[in-house]
């Protein structure tokens, strides 16, 4: 059957049938497919450290009605200033929890990991035109976002990245009133995550690039026309002013400034913030990425913006500096790869489809949502698994008191689970290194310090820390007792209760 002949069978189709070979077209089917990937991909990963955090924050504010500028669940910073730069995400999290508890919170987190990678996947499919070789786009981003797939703020984030490079887009190839949808995306991202930084570069290059015609070699720029320059001049001095509708003004837009160049020892510290290395398989990937562009524009002389070029360097130079920005880089990555593809396969034609088949792989991939949704035992057995939830019960049943010295990254899950008892540190890098705490910790924790220093300084009357820690084996050295111990944790006590 011809195509010419299968569009004339479409067009005498009643409407009923055309919504249904729409819900079970091929593009649909893949995206229940990357619908289906997220949720196998997030459904153990009810276990970062800092969700419990964003949790007790979003309940703050929810109950009470206010958004703290201060630190309210440490006793190691004396109330310290707090720049409130994720607040409308932690809202939502607690939102969820609200909801439906911990599986409320893994909902959230499976639609918005399906929505990264859905959303990959149209913006990919539009700038590429080519609806197959889009898949291989929202691969791409599926596999660098693993770094980062958690119940955070960073989900918001970039999510709203991808829809500023789909507004960038198709503001310039289609209607340049869209860029003015960028302004009051900018006030819901300055509020929710800090990567808006990254989105008003990204703006910034746009616009840049839009001044140039010129061509180097397979390298190219165009100019655009003056109405679209102009929207988009507009629309990027209006979201530079919104970024002010937040609540500390100046402090929240300069905050993610402050913290690359101003929080040495939580880069060098904490592990998502160090530089990508050869023992993460995705720095491989991320070489492999980059060589299929190379190959494509030198061996296939594809032709490649300027504009690419910049977000490729980026994208590279960020998540080499910091290993928790591969994710940034698939987002980046992805659309270029896919458009240096498109003509490497067949296209995607609607007359083409083939719906029973499509539903077949539809339902396929519902059903497998269905069955890999994780129950709330299992989700409770994560938090067991990976948060001290045995020596909270033991603290509290046995009114342990004074200052407690805890693991780093059990922090988040002590503010939630135990507010009664402020905790030491936590994953609020920027407030303990401002405040010193954060390093003091660290040369605590890795032995670089006297450690009877810093225990007699805080008046420390009960340690937790992890079983593995290294100050799990000093502190018996120093007369300090261990009375609770399980797989995951050790509570420590200067010296035994009395029998």
């Amino acid at each position: 059957m011809s195509s010419n002949t299968a569009i004339v069978e479409q067009s005498s189709l009643p409407t009923w049938a055309h919504a249904v070979r729409r819900v079970c077209s091929f593009p649909v089917m893949l995206a229940s497919l990357l619908a289906a990937l997220s949720v196998l991909t997030v459904r153990s990963r009810f276990d970062d450290p800092d969700q419990w955090w964003h949790l007790k924050m979003g309940q703050v504010i929810w109950t009470s009605h206010t958004i703290p500028t201060t630190d309210l669940f440490s006793y190691t910073t004396a109330h310290h200033s707090y720049v409130p730069h994720e607040w409308l995400a932690q809202l939502v999290i607690y939102g969820s929890y609200l909801l439906g508890g911990y599986p409320g919170m893994m909902l959230l987190l499976c639609l918005l990991a399906s929505a990264l990678l859905i959303a990959g996947y149209g913006l990919c499919w539009i700038y590429s035109g080519n609806g197959k070789v889009a898949f291989v786009g929202a691969i791409t981003i599926w596999l660098f976002s693993t770094i980062g797939l958690a119940i955070r703020p960073q989900m918001m984030g970039y999510l709203l990245l991808i829809l500023e490079l789909f507004l960038l887009h198709l503001g310039r190839t289609r209607d340049s009133r869209l860029f003015f949808c960028l302004p009051p995306l900018f006030v819901v991202w300055v509020n929710a995550h800090g990567s808006f930084s990254l989105g008003l570069f990204i703006a910034g290059v746009t616009l840049v690039s839009s001044f140039f015609q010129r061509r180097a070699g397979l390298i190219v720029s165009s100019a655009w026309s003056p109405g679209s320059r102009r929207a988009l001049t507009w629309a990027i001095v209006l979201s530079a002013a919104a970024l002010l509708l937040n609540p500390v003004g100046m402090k929240q837009i300069l905050y993610p400034i402050n913290t690359l160049l101003h929080q040495p020892v939580g880069i060098s510290e904490v592990q998502e913030w160090q530089p990508l290395g050869f023992d993460d398989s995705r720095a491989y990937a991320l070489l492999a990425v980059l060589a299929c562009i190379a190959l494509l524009v030198i061996v296939r002389q594809k032709e490649i913006l300027w504009q690419e070029l910049l977000m490729l360097a980026t994208g590279t130079w960020l998540a080499a500096s910091h290993r928790r920005m591969l994710f940034v880089f698939g987002i980046l990555a992805a659309p270029v790869l896919s458009r240096l593809l498109a003509d490497e396969w067949d296209n995607y034609y609607i007359e083409q489809d083939r719906p029973a088949p499509n539903l077949v792989v539809i339902a396929a991939s519902l059903f497998t949502i269905f069955l890999a949704f994780p129950t709330s035992k299992a989700l409770a057995t994560q938090v067991d698994a990976q948060s001290p939830v045995k020596a909270v019960e033991f603290i509290k049943a046995n009114q342990l008191s004074g200052n407690m010295l805890n693991e780093y990254v059990f922090g988040g899950y002590l503010i939630w689970a135990m507010p009664e008892h402020p905790v030491f540190v936590d994953g609020r890098s920027d407030v303990f290194e401002e405040t010193g705490v954060l390093g003091e910790f660290a040369d605590w924790a890795t032995l670089r310090s006297d450690p009877v220093r810093l225990l007699d300084e805080y008046k420390i009357g009960f340690c937790l820390l992890a079983r593995q820690s290294p100050m799990a084996k000093v502190l018996p050295l120093l007369g300090w007792t261990a009375v609770y111990s399980d797989s995951n944790s050790t509570v420590f006590v200067r010296k035994a209760p009395a029998k």
